[in-house]
């Protein structure tokens, strides 16, 4: 029988030997595998929750601030004022705290507004006020309560994220220390016979 023909040259091959799968190899411990679903799990949650967290909290946001929206809308609006005199410097940025008054059909209302640095005494300008006549600041706007909403949705999303990191990194460390625990142990067992070895 020749090199050139095998005994199995004419019959079927050997079956060929499948490598082991990640989850059969020995060398592998309970906290390795332990990790290794933690691992798919937080990325589950990543892949799901973070989506689902940041449409929920933006929308969420959204539709409070739109409710404050139509509230403020609908208690507030501007009035024809004059300014009667200038109270205070309120910053370079803010402009000047004046005193203003404007006529509420017969009642004459005073307050106290911000104008610009420039405005003169006896200059009219438009003031917010209340439905009780309190000079207030202007309604909150519609691209405010867009603004809230995506600033909510994004911070949540951070969140998740923050979370899903600190998880795996706290389980993590808790399985380093013990496998550090384990490989204690084990030297603590093997060392004498690799000792006692040498001392031969």
């Amino acid at each position: 029988m020749s090199a050139r023909n095998p005994p199995h040259a004419s019959g079927p091959l050997p079956p060929r030997r499948e490598h082991a799968s990640t989850g059969a190899n020995p060398l592998r411990r309970a906290s390795d595998r332990f990790e290794s679903w933690f691992r798919g799990f937080l990325m589950l949650v990543l892949a799901l929750g973070l989506p689902v967290a940041a449409f929920g909290a933006g929308l969420t946001a959204y539709e409070s601030s739109m409710r404050v929206v139509r509230t403020q809308s609908a208690e507030r609006h501007q009035v024809d004022a004059r300014v009667t005199s200038v109270v205070e410097e309120a910053g370079e940025a803010a402009g000047l705290r004046a005193r203003v008054r404007w006529a509420d059909g017969e009642t004459v209302r005073t307050g106290t507004t911000l104008v610009k640095p420039d405005t003169p005494e006896g200059a009219p300008v438009r003031v917010w006020v209340t439905g009780d006549g309190a000079v207030t600041g202007p309604p909150m706007s519609g691209n405010q309560a867009v603004t809230t909403g995506w600033f909510a949705g994004g911070a949540a999303a951070a969140g998740v994220a923050a979370g899903v990191f600190a998880a795996r990194t706290g389980v993590r460390r808790v399985l380093d220390r013990r496998r550090y625990a384990q490989w204690d142990a084990e030297w603590d067992r093997v060392e004498p016979l690799w000792a006692g070895r040498f001392r031969r």
